[in-house]
């Protein structure tokens, strides 16, 4: 069987790959990525011999791309997406055209080939956000999208189902929780607190920390989306929960762990559309059979120790990049 990943060289997509080879290797897979700010071969450099792995660089607006990634494809996931929130801020129209129009480009190229399986990844952004008391998301939860980058992905959740409601393309979508873990471009905020404490500067902690996050371990991640294209219903959408946790208990954890205390806490104004709260109702999912393997209290360590044995990874990717968060609010005010 032959998958096609795309943005397979982004963070989620290349343990995607390493995942599916581990367990499947077998399988042939290709990895269609534009290599973006946010895409690294290094994080594939282990498996670049591999005989069944093939990477294409490709952009998934390009039709002439998707259509050689996608010969002789069997199953589509695809991961490929602009996601970094404060920069769909920025510049929402680069969001639009790679979220929606490059989801609509594989969609209608994947029904011309006939490919047996198109699995969308996605983000419990779509859904807004909750208050302190409200039930998690479900998967009947309207969407009420507050940034760009939210309704992009939104957008491209639309045009999935519409492709299989209208032509009967076999779609399935996941929507999951903020996913950690190694390989994540620093950007992020797992990532980025911990790279910042271990460079010795302060972590840029929004508000009082008070907004809630569910988190996800990537390898989880895979396994969800392993079950989904396994016993998952065509056309029906899942979604993967994680840990609720307040961004300051992460900080603090991270701190803790690095044996740092709270005056590398540097507190800064919330960006525009900020959510407060994401949480989501995972029983679906689990009514298939996924059960969450990795605890954020062994885990969120294990990660923190990752980037400190890896800075060969990170460090490069640090030096030189403008701090977009910082810059959000800046870039829209002096727009006004």
């Amino acid at each position: 069987m032959t998958v096609l990943v795309t943005g397979g060289a982004g963070f989620i997509g290349s343990n995607f790959i390493h995942y599916w080879l581990k367990n499947r290797p077998e399988d042939r897979i290709v990895n269609l990525d534009s290599l973006t700010y946010a895409g690294h071969l290094e994080s594939l450099k282990d498996i670049s011999d591999n005989p069944n792995y093939q990477f294409i660089k490709g952009d998934i607006t390009n039709p002439e791309d998707v259509k050689k990634a996608m010969d002789g494809v069997d199953i589509i996931v695809h991961f490929a997406a602009e996601s970094h929130v404060d920069r769909s801020i920025i510049d929402p129209l680069t969001f639009v055209r790679t979220n929606v129009l490059g989801t609509a480009l594989l969609l209608n190229t994947a029904l011309d080939l006939g490919v047996k399986r198109f699995h969308h990844v996605s983000t419990d952004e779509v859904y807004g956000d909750l208050g302190p008391d409200d039930p998690p998301f479900n998967e009947n939860t309207p969407y009420k999208s507050r940034t760009p980058y939210a309704a992009s992905k939104a957008g491209a959740d639309h045009l999935v189902r519409a492709y299989f409601k209208t032509y009967g393309l076999p779609v399935t979508i996941t929507n999951c929780a903020n996913n950690y873990g190694p390989y994540q471009d620093p950007e992020k905020l797992i990532p980025r607190f911990i790279t910042n404490l271990l460079m010795g500067q302060k972590v840029p902690l929004m508000g009082q920390g008070e907004n809630i996050r569910e988190w996800l371990h990537v390898d989880d991640h895979s396994a969800a989306i392993d079950l989904v294209l396994q016993k998952g219903e065509i056309g029906e959408t899942y979604l993967i929960e994680g840990e609720e946790r307040a961004n300051i208990e992460v900080t603090k954890a991270i701190l803790q762990h690095l044996g740092m205390d709270e005056s590398m806490i540097e507190y800064a104004e919330h960006r525009l559309g900020h959510d407060f709260r994401y949480a989501n109702d995972g029983s679906k999912l689990r009514s298939l059979g996924w059960e969450r393997q990795h605890d954020l209290g062994i885990w969120l360590p294990k990660t923190i120790d990752w980037y400190r044995e890896n800075r060969w990874w990170w460090k490069p990717l640090k030096e030189g990049r403008p701090d977009v968060d910082r810059n959000t609010q800046k870039s829209y005010k002096q727009s006004l």
